[in-house]
């Protein structure tokens, strides 16, 4: 009787949590290191931060005072609605269905047994949000000549390797994630003939090892950046020795960066309006890399191959260590080497062509800086 009182008293402390105290636990549980099955150790859920984001921006505020045994499918259903609707700041599809996914991971895990801090998840049969319609910037010929050059000028406000890394992520087609952080011991045979970066798996969004080939073009631009022998990283950090430079640089970098001193606001501009070019995102020089091939006549296969949107249980396992750095010149590779040498051997004519309009941007992003100068 006694055992049984105890039980129940348990379980009511259980179902009493709120929803705070359940976000808290769960960020907490999903940063513990695990071993992951390259061997290293790593937090539990990789991409935490993001959820962790997402649970606190969007879910916290309205429901954290909840008992979360008392939050409905309707309250969930409601926050929803509101995020779309732009009560929670810029209306966003994309963050509505971000916070479903948050929301429905936390209330699985609550409901686990041995947590039991829910009997069910409030997150299901949710209306059906509306399609989100995918990004299509791509730069013309004339935006990747005056970006190109742009980037080598030395009057612009960023550094010299976060513009480097831009000009990385249009010639590899790689993710920033992927990019930013490569390393030394990361590349492979620079002044061969099969110049070689391997991202680990660690950086990868399908979380296996990416064999990128590097054209003639990507091997400059790596030599450059890497400006002393013992730099480790190839896009160090101007502001931390010894490490890369934040996984957000790039996007800053060209949309501007918001600084708050003595309660004022200041605004940095990116290089897309200094440069006098429709706004875009590092993701969109992916996408311009690969409509360059595309143009060129290289299938839509090999394209995907080189964008890593091809998987396999076969590419999901981890290269061997000698397979992987001394034989694998696979058809694969081949393929990818193709197209991406092919892309910067467009780029190479692209950035070599006319440049009348490219000069008269020059002069109005002359004055752009000017006035931006004079603001201080």
């Amino acid at each position: 009787m006694a055992e049984t009182f105890r039980d129940q008293k348990a379980m009511n402390v259980k179902r009493g949590k709120t929803v705070t105290e359940i976000i808290d636990e769960r960020i907490k549980w999903m940063k513990v290191p695990v071993k992951k099955p390259d061997g290293e150790m790593r937090p539990r859920l990789e991409s935490w931060e993001n959820t962790a984001s997402h649970l606190n921006r969007l879910i916290r505020p309205r429901l954290g005072k909840k008992l979360a045994m008392e939050v409905t499918k309707h309250d969930i259903a409601t926050l929803s609605n509101d995020i779309v609707a732009g009560k929670f700041g810029k209306p966003s599809v994309s963050n509505a269905r971000h916070m479903r996914k948050a929301a429905s991971g936390l209330f699985n895990w609550a409901a686990e047994a041995g947590r039991d801090y829910v009997t069910a998840s409030p997150c299901v049969n949710l209306p059906k949000l509306d399609p989100e319609h995918p990004r299509t910037r791509v730069l013309s010929a004339d935006e990747i000549r005056i970006f190109w050059h742009g980037l080598d000028r030395n009057d612009l406000p960023y550094d010299r390797r976060t513009r480097l890394a831009l000009k990385f992520e249009l010639v590899t087609m790689l993710r920033s994630r992927e990019l930013l952080g490569a390393h030394r011991d990361e590349l492979f045979d620079l002044d061969g003939e099969h110049p070689r970066f391997d991202v680990p798996l660690k950086r990868v969004k399908k979380r296996r090892v990416i064999q990128q080939p590097l054209s003639d073009l990507a091997v400059e631009i790596i030599k450059e950046a890497l400006a002393s022998d013992d730099q480790q990283f190839v896009f160090e950090s101007p502001m931390y020795k010894g490490q890369p430079v934040h996984r957000k640089a790039m996007a800053d970098a060209l949309r501007g960066t918001k600084l708050e001193k003595n309660k004022d606001k200041t605004k940095t501009p990116g290089l897309c309006e200094l440069l006098g070019l429709k706004p875009f995102t590092p993701h969109d020089l992916r996408r311009t890399a690969a409509t360059l091939a595309g143009d060129l006549g290289f299938d839509d296969a090999s394209i995907a191959k080189c964008l890593d949107h091809v998987a396999s249980k076969k590419s999901e396992q981890i290269v061997p260590t000698v397979t992987g750095k001394v034989y694998n010149h696979s058809k694969r590779m081949k393929e990818k080497r193709a197209v991406l040498d092919g892309v910067a051997a467009e780029l190479r004519r692209i950035v070599a062509g006319p440049v009348a309009k490219a000069l008269a941007q020059e002069g109005a992003t002359a004055r752009r800086l000017i006035a931006y100068a004079d603001r201080f």
